[in-house]
């Protein structure tokens, strides 16, 4: 069973969560996985990934995200997060990756910045 969907928003690959709590090691290997290949199939650059109706993960998925991060700046691809938990957003800030990552409050906000250039949009 696949762990994540994804669907074209405006020209934008947003991807969604199946699972509330991605603490599984199995699962979060799985869902790297799917992120990873989700990569080369994004449109124009622009990929969200929206993680309404998450709850928790564990530090192992933060690290695929930090991998993901990696592989979309390689390859040319503008990554954004939204609808994180407050409990996730404080570990992001804790680990300061709330400055390596783009994050935005929900879905709209994150495709609105696609379109926002430089100081005056």
């Amino acid at each position: 069973m696949s762990s994540l969907r994804s669907q074209e928003v405006e020209g934008v690959l947003v991807v969604y969560f199946s699972d509330a709590k991605i603490l599984d090691d199995t699962r979060i290997q799985q869902i790297g996985k799917e992120l990873i290949e989700l990569t080369g199939k994004v449109p124009d650059a622009k990929m969200v990934l929206n993680f309404e109706g998450v709850g928790f993960m564990s530090s192992a998925m933060i690290g695929k995200l930090v991998l993901l991060n990696k592989k979309c700046k390689t390859d040319d691809v503008n990554l954004k997060l939204c609808n994180i938990a407050p409990n996730v957003g404080e570990v992001f800030k804790i680990m300061k990756l709330n400055k390596v990552f783009e994050i935005y409050k929900d879905e709209e906000k994150a495709i609105e910045a696609f379109s926002k250039k430089g100081w005056f949009g």
